[in-house]
């Protein structure tokens, strides 16, 4: 079986960390996601490693620090962070603090979430400066935006071209609603970017309630890979806000599946965890592909 890196794993520890954001999603909040659980329904789907995504935690170099502790073990499978950052806040020094104690972490990417903030926040000057100060570093910055908001993501990606970005969740569709031209238009531009990869991931949550599936997901993925090509394409299961439209991670990996054999077997590799391995820069363990 072609193993596949998980590239936006959430991993939610309500004892330990706060996340206001589960507030509003029922299905989320007050629970713990751990990676014990994660594995049970990773594992038989063929996934040989993961990425920490950033849980929007209230205190994120915390929950950063968390999970650097659980990942120092190496049979947790995981393979990497990537932290959550205030690029709009934070001063020259502050931010720099953060990025020296990146990798002792085990951080290999950052991330601030955009899809809930003023379109304004990624256009001030000190963003940009301190998206280049993590592209500098070598590392990558995914990119959560709207779909309404993607040419605000396409002024991002013009204004900071040495930076490697990452858009998550192919743009984030609005497939319930299958607004799907403008969207498509908006991905086809952004992928003109070179500095610009698409992840493979979050499609299931966007999908009316019921109707997570693949047949419902399958034309949205293919138009991002259409865009992208498979070489700028990674996966993503985003466990387990994957499962809040009545879908669930071994559907969406089943799904993902039956989409990569429509691939060439290089085509495939790049888009299970060859682009992730370069993006990221981490590699699946001697066996795991």
């Amino acid at each position: 079986m072609l193993p596949l890196l998980d590239t936006h794993l959430h991993l939610i520890a309500p004892e330990r960390q706060q996340y206001t954001w589960t507030e509003g999603a029922p299905a989320l909040v007050g629970r713990a996601f751990t990676l014990e659980a994660y594995r049970a329904l990773a594992d038989p789907g063929g996934v040989g490693g993961a990425l920490f995504m950033e849980a929007d935690a209230e205190d994120y170099r915390a929950e950063a620090r968390m999970v650097a502790e659980w990942a120092r073990d190496p049979a947790s499978g995981l393979l990497g962070l990537v932290a959550s950052c205030r690029p709009e806040a934070e001063s020259d020094a502050g931010f720099e603090a953060w990025l020296e104690e990146a990798p002792e972490l085990g951080v290999v990417g950052f991330r601030r979430i955009l899809h809930q903030s003023p379109d304004d926040l990624s256009r001030s000057d000190i963003f940009r400066a301190n998206l280049r100060r993590i592209g500098a570093r070598g590392l990558p910055f995914d990119l959560c935006f709207l779909a309404r908001q993607l040419p605000v993501a396409l002024e991002l990606a013009r204004a900071c071209p040495e930076t490697r970005l990452v858009l998550d969740h192919c743009g984030v569709p609005d497939i319930g609603g299958n607004n799907f031209a403008p969207w498509r238009e908006a991905v086809r531009v952004l992928a003109g970017c070179d500095n610009v990869v698409a992840k493979l991931s979050g499609v299931f949550a966007y999908c009316a309630p019921g109707t997570a599936s693949l047949a419902t997901v399958r034309p949205w993925v293919e138009a991002v890979i259409e865009a992208f090509g498979p070489d700028r394409c990674l996966w993503g299961s985003d466990w387990p806000v994957v499962d809040m439209a009545g879908g669930d991670l071994p559907s969406w990996i089943a799904a993902f599946r039956t989409i990569l054999a429509g691939y060439s077997a290089d085509e495939q590799a790049a888009m299970a965890h060859r682009t992730a391995e370069r993006v990221y820069g981490v590699q699946l363990p001697a066996g795991g592909g």
